[in-house]
Formats: C-alpha cells, structure tokens, sequence
C-alpha cells in the first residue's frame, strides 16, 4: 500500500476506538490507540505469528514443494518457538522510545534462537529429512525481512498519525534543572516517539517561568500541582528529572502519583558522571545503572569477532605480496629488524604485544618514549614513505587474527604515553572498554599524527569514546571505508 494512503488506512481502522465510551478513565483525545492497547497489541503478535506461518506456505509454493501436514506442525512449532523468544528480547513491549535498528537487532536474535530450537526438536524427532531444504532455506532467510518490514511498515505508520497530532502522549516534567531540559531537548529532538510536552513543574522557580529559551517551555506550577494534574487526567505520563539533592521532594511527589493510574518514570541524575555507556541492569532484582560499561556483549562481541577474521583474512591475503615488498625495502635501506613489536594496552587495560614495520633507526618501546615529530632524524627514508601511508601498521592484521586487536577501534598508545595521559585526561582508561584497533573514527576525522598538545590528546580520546558509545557493525564498515578513501595518507603523520 503506498505510504499516501496509510493515514486514511489508519483512520478508518482506528476511528471506531476513538469513538468507543467503553473506558471509563478520562483520556486524552490525542491518545488514539491507548484505550486499546492491549487488543492492538494482540492483534500484533497474532499478525506476526501468522506471518512466520504464511512465509513457510509462500516459501514451499514458490520451491514446488507439496504442503503436507508436517509443514504445518513446522509452521505452528516455529509460531509459538518465535513468540517466546519474541518475548523474551522485549519485542512486544512499547516501541515509543525505541529505536527501529535496536528493534531489528532484537528481532534478529528472535529468529535465530527460533531457527535453533526448531533444529533441535527437527533433530529430536528425526523429521529433518522430511523437509525440502530450498524452502527452508528460503523460509530461514525471507521471514525475519519480512517481520522486520512490517514493523518498519507499522512505525511508519504511527509517525503520520504522531505527525497530524494523533497517538500522542502528553508528558509533565518534574524538575526544571539540567536534567530536566536535557530531557526536554532529548524528546523535540524525536518527535517520532509522539511525545508532546506540558511543560516543568518545580518547587524553586516561579510559574511562567522559561528555564530553557530554545524550545519555549515554561513552569506550570509545583510539584503538588502536577500530582493534582496527574489525577485529573490532564497528562498521560510523568517524567521524574529531579538532581539527587532533591531526593525529598523526590518521595514526595512519588507518593503522590500513586494515587494516579499513569506511568510515572525517574531519570537518574548521572550528568555529575562522565558517561561513556550507562545500561540498567539488575543484581538479584535490585536496579542498578552501569556508569561504564563496555557496549560488547556476548551477541556483540561474537558479531565482531567474525567481522575481524573475515575481513582481516582477506585483507592479509590481498597484502602479502606488498607486504614481502615492504620488508625487502626496510633491509635494504637501513640496519635492523623488519618488523618490532611495542608495548600497548589492550582490552580491560592488559598488555599486549604489537607488531609493526620498523620505520626509525630506533625500537624504543622503554618507560620514556619521544613521539614521532615532523623533520624527526630517526625516521629512515622508507621509514618516512611507510608512515605517511599507514603501511607500517599493516602487520597489526596478524595481531587481529590472533585476537588481541580488532581492526576497528581506538589506536593502541605507547604504553609510557598512556601512564601520562591517564592521569591528565579523564576517562581515557575508558578506551580500553573495547579492543584497540588499526584505524579508528579519531583516525578518519584527523586525529591522528602527533599529539604534541593536551588539546589534541583530548580531542583523540573524545573521538574514541564517541565510537564506544555509538558502536555498531555498521559504524566499523563505514570507518573501514573511509579508511581505504581518505584515511591512509594524511598531513599530521610523521
């Protein structure tokens, strides 16, 4: 169905709901599907199971395969396998503040630990040979793009009523501090989410009151106010964005909400922390919020495993002749090693060894270390040809065979540098959440070279913790890229 004809789609569907008197709770005329969200919800899960079903029929019609009856025991075993795991990845919960590339990861995992139940039991029974592999294989691969299709299809959906005021929540803010607008801004910089906000409520600032120009919002009234709002009915949901000196006023207002039937949600207070990947996590049911953390799980870290040994294969085969020219060239201008390995900090700040063509007359790797500097003596003249291109780091590849690097991720540092800067550069151990890499977002947006200045160290790092932060396998593609295109020759390296 064409996107333009969505709205109207959606109209027709939902315009029975909105005219439904069976809630007898005060609602907002924006909040279309609220009333019934469970049943939509329903809806939801059956529409997905059924697709799983209906993709098996339409991937054995297409191979020619004759549906029989233990197609359908497939079709229902696998429906009921998906919706467990479904649950169990969060699939089914809001997807207001959810992003649709953390969804389709999640469903991802679904369907493989779908498809690994359902060989098991296949396997169980011994029923794996009454199946046609091509519609199978098919089925394997076509489902889960078609379930992720269809919620991409179904948010798309939601944005256009969200965009014509349908959908929406109306949100209150307890607080009107940094917190409170960093939230503020947070939500009006997605409006996808269809939030819209009634503005701060606060104890210490007068009502009317704009604590934050750029988006207009002013203070309401106090915080007795917003729980005698929250019971009429006035808002739909309440965001706690309190400082902790206010924990007080915190309990207060908590208490009062509970005497409303809304969602009330607290924002921890964490900008007196230096965050590189908060996550809520629980220790025996006791919330608690990882203030560093790597964002490598086992999913993740297998992901970039495979991405490493993949690439860095191919890359060491494609490099092997040039490589072997490199090494002649080194013996043949200067005395000494073809290749040295130096001292650098890995993973969880252990170290490791890492190899590198020689490129000075000196190895230094001791407790003081003199970086490289531009008309430096040291470097030799297939030293200087071999730093400007990168091509001295190429053995590192064997160091990502071997696992201790990876080839995405922040550049290892001497580690007498490191035992420098660790102690004038805040957060800079936090770079060790994660392998050191060959080449690096600082790298492929000029941070690389000598850092000759506390400025440019710390602009390096800030470019490092930036891509823990935002880690993805499709951010390691995009700097691998770069990389080849722009990043190998470049003015600051010596």
């Amino acid at each position: 169905m064409p996107e333009a004809a969505l709205l109207p789609a959606a109209r027709a569907i939902f315009t029975p709901i909105i005219q439904s008197k069976d809630c007898g709770c005060r609602m907002n005329s924006s909040s279309l599907i609220r009333p019934h969200q469970q049943q939509i919800a329903s809806l939801h899960q059956i529409l997905e199971l059924t697709l799983v079903g209906v993709t098996l029929y339409g991937s054995a019609w297409l191979m020619g395969v004759k549906w029989r009856e233990e197609y359908y025991i497939a079709a229902i075993a696998s429906a009921i396998l998906f919706n467990f795991f479904a649950h169990h990845q969060g699939l089914y919960q809001s997807w207001r503040s959810q992003r649709i590339d953390i969804e389709a990861r999640q469903m991802l995992v679904a369907w493989c630990l779908t498809l690994l139940a359902a060989l098991l039991l296949a396997w169980a029974t011994k029923s794996m040979t009454l199946f046609s592999r091509l519609a199978i294989g098919g089925w394997m691969i076509a489902t889960p793009l078609l379930l992720i299709s269809l919620r991409w299809l179904l948010r798309s959906l939601l944005h256009r009523l969200r965009q014509h005021g349908h959908n929406t929540r109306t949100i209150a803010i307890a607080g009107a501090g940094t917190l409170a607008q960093q939230l503020a801004h947070t939500i009006a910089a997605n409006p996808w989410m269809g939030f819209r906000m009634n503005g701060f409520y606060s104890n210490d600032l007068p009502i009317d009151h704009v604590p934050d120009n750029t988006l207009g919002l002013s203070v309401r009234g106090s915080l007795a106010q917003l729980a005698q709002e929250a019971r009429n009915g006035r808002i739909d949901e309440v965001y706690i964005a309190l400082p902790m000196s206010a924990e007080e006023q915190m309990q207060q207002l908590i208490s009062a909400l509970g005497d409303s039937s809304l969602p009330v949600h607290v924002v921890p207070d964490l900008f007196t922390f230096n965050l590189i990947n908060a996550r809520m996590r629980t220790i025996g049911g006791l919330p608690v919020i990882s203030v560093y953390d790597s964002p490598m799980d086992s999913y993740n870290t297998l992901l970039k495993r495979i991405e490493d040994l993949l690439l860095g294969t191919l890359i060491v085969l494609i490099c092997a002749l040039p490589m072997l020219i490199i090494a002649i060239a080194i013996k043949l201008d200067s005395r000494g090693p073809v290749l040295f390995r130096q001292r650098r900090y890995g993973l969880n700040g252990e170290e490791i060894r890492v190899w590198k063509f020689r490129t000075m007359t000196v190895t230094e790797d001791g407790h003081a270390i003199t970086q490289a500097h531009a008309g430096d003596r040291r470097i030799t003249r297939v030293g200087r040809v071999l730093r400007r291109s990168s091509l001295d780091e190429l053995p590192q590849f064997f160091n990502v065979l071997a696992g201790s690097m990876s080839i995405v991720g922040p550049r290892p540092h001497a580690v007498a540098h490191n035992e420098e800067y660790r102690q004038r550069i805040q957060g800079y151990m936090q770079r060790h959440l994660v392998k050191p890499g060959i080449t690096g977002w600082a790298q492929i947006n000029g941070w690389r070279g000598e850092t000759d200045t506390l400025e440019k160290m710390e602009k390096r790092i800030e470019h490092d913790l930036h891509y823990i932060r935002n880690w993805s396998l499709l951010l390691d593609l995009k700097i691998i890229f770069l990389t080849v295109f722009i990043g190998f020759f470049h003015r600051n390296a010596y």
